[in-house]
């Protein structure tokens, strides 16, 4: 009996020695796991900044449109402020310079058409969107100054915008610059939802 006690204590402290054994592999287990878990961690960072300097490779246009004009070229670095192209937006719409006494009685809304002559004077359909502030002089680069005391009275020209009006075929045809001959409908009045607040 005494041999098999003494195989069962040796096989008892083999059995705690292999637990011992195995608790440490659990603590440096535990202690890899860290590194590994610090190793993934820094690769997220990594990937979450490499998506940060993609998205700054990106240019996004603030309104829909057609590229005009690009000055930018592949592999160019651009800078904050930099103009890089022109962006001809999806809406189109016409500015016609009314002398000021043609103005008096157009408002917000009135029905407006248009002949267009690269169109073949084709007539075209909007309505007023904006009068503007100021007479075009007022924003010249060179603007008239009577500094001399000379007053010669001349008529000045005032910018009206005219939102063309969807679901016409040729107004997809139009191009910044094209010129147009423009009327207002002065005779009605616009609509309450028409007229700016």
């Amino acid at each position: 009996m005494l041999a098999t006690e003494r195989t069962s204590a040796a096989a008892i402290e083999r059995a705690l020695a292999a637990i011992d054994g195995q608790q440490q592999v659990i603590l440096a287990n535990r202690v890899s796991r860290g590194a590994l878990e610090g190793r993934v961690a820094q690769a997220q960072a990594q990937v979450d900044l490499a998506r940060i300097n993609l998205a700054n490779t990106v240019i996004r246009a603030p309104r829909d449109g057609q590229i005009s004009e690009a000055s930018v070229r592949v592999g160019q670095y651009a800078q904050a402020g930099t103009q890089l192209m022109f962006l001809v937006p999806e809406q189109l719409w016409v500015v016609a310079n009314f002398k000021e006494t043609q103005t008096s009685r157009m408002r917000l809304g009135q029905l407006a058409s248009f002949t267009v002559d690269a169109l073949d004077d084709a007539r075209l359909t909007g309505r007023i969107e904006e009068l503007a502030p100021a007479t075009g002089s007022e924003f010249s680069v060179l603007r008239p100054d009577n500094a001399s005391g000379n007053f010669t009275k001349i008529v000045q020209r005032i910018p009206i915008r005219i939102r063309i009006d969807p679901e016409q075929p040729l107004a997809r045809r139009l191009r910044p610059g094209m010129s147009v001959v423009a009327r207002v409908d002065t005779s009605g009045t616009a609509s309450p939802k028409e007229v700016a607040p």
